[in-house]
């Protein structure tokens, strides 16, 4: 019997929707219409768990599930022995300590002696004292930002994301403690046919990344300005260039970083590069 990989996957809330666009963009299909808990994916070797995403490290680590799909922060506070794989570049967020508006705490040094309202208190209580801080840690569950408000902590420890929710009421960051994503989680004692499919999976995950930090872009250059602007674009190798039917003038092809993106195209630009065309890659295969 072939075997099959089970994936946790958040069943609602901020990494549901990412999981499962990931899924879909490896070409992965997976129906979830009923809302079931419990899913096979149509088309590889694959089922997939919809599970609360404080349990999935504490299910990966046990072998309920193979692999998962869990912010860090998660990973972080719950300790499990699971290996991360990938960080998978959605869900991002920030763990920060945030004080009221008006409290006249200029530093982390000033909790000295604070109460500190949390859901993070093993990420907090690392924190505390690597930077020799003794401040009480109140663990609480859901509403920690009002805490402040009614009198049960001097400050709170908090998932960031916009900063939203501190502005209404009425907080401020004053240190971030972690900068978290999605990450794929294992259990340490994959069998080898279940990690050779765990293999698959990632080459996916990281063809449709790195397609997502690329662009592929296409210009038309005169040739006394072709080694120029070949200098400019690296691309995955070098750059592609093809004679057009007008004497004088190539049609050159590369791909470009999206972190180097307009830096770049405004140097083409000025090398004399023309008809620059921009498009976005599905996928990207090195």
């Amino acid at each position: 019997m072939t075997e099959t990989l089970k994936i946790a996957v958040q069943k609602s809330g901020r990494l549901y929707e990412g999981s499962m666009k990931l899924l879909k963009e490896c070409g992965i299909e997976v129906s979830n219409g009923n809302n079931q808990l419990r899913v096979k994916a149509a088309n590889f070797p694959a089922e997939i768990f919809f599970l609360r995403d404080d349990d999935i490290p504490e299910y990966v680590q046990d072998g309920v599930a193979d692999i998962g799909f869990v912010g860090e922060n998660v990973v972080r506070e719950k300790n499990k022995d699971t290996e991360v794989h990938e960080k998978l570049g959605f869900g991002k967020c920030r763990l920060s300590i945030a004080i009221p508006k008006n409290a006249g705490v200029q530093k982390p040094a000033e909790l000295e002696g604070k109460r500190i309202a949390t859901s993070y208190p093993v990420i907090l209580r690392q924190y505390l004292e690597k930077n020799n801080i003794r401040a009480s840690i109140h663990e609480i569950s859901g509403s920690v930002e009002i805490a402040p408000r009614i009198g049960l902590a001097d400050a709170i420890c908090d998932l960031v994301s916009s900063g939203s929710t501190l502005f209404t009421n009425e907080l401020k960051e004053l240190e971030t403690i972690l900068q978290s994503e999605a990450v794929l989680i294992s259990n340490q004692l994959l069998q080898a046919e279940k990690k050779a499919i765990l293999d698959s999976l990632l080459f996916r995950i990281r063809s449709v990344k790195k397609a997502r930090n690329n662009k592929y872009v296409l210009l038309n250059a005169p040739n006394e300005k072709l080694e120029e602007i070949c200098r400019l674009l690296p691309g995955m190798r070098s750059p592609t260039v093809l004679p057009l039917a007008e004497p004088g003038w190539s049609s050159v092809h590369s791909v470009i970083s999206e972190s180097d993106f307009w830096n770049i195209i405004e140097k083409l630009k000025n090398a004399g590069a023309q008809g620059i065309l921009i498009i976005p890659i599905e996928k990207m295969i090195v």
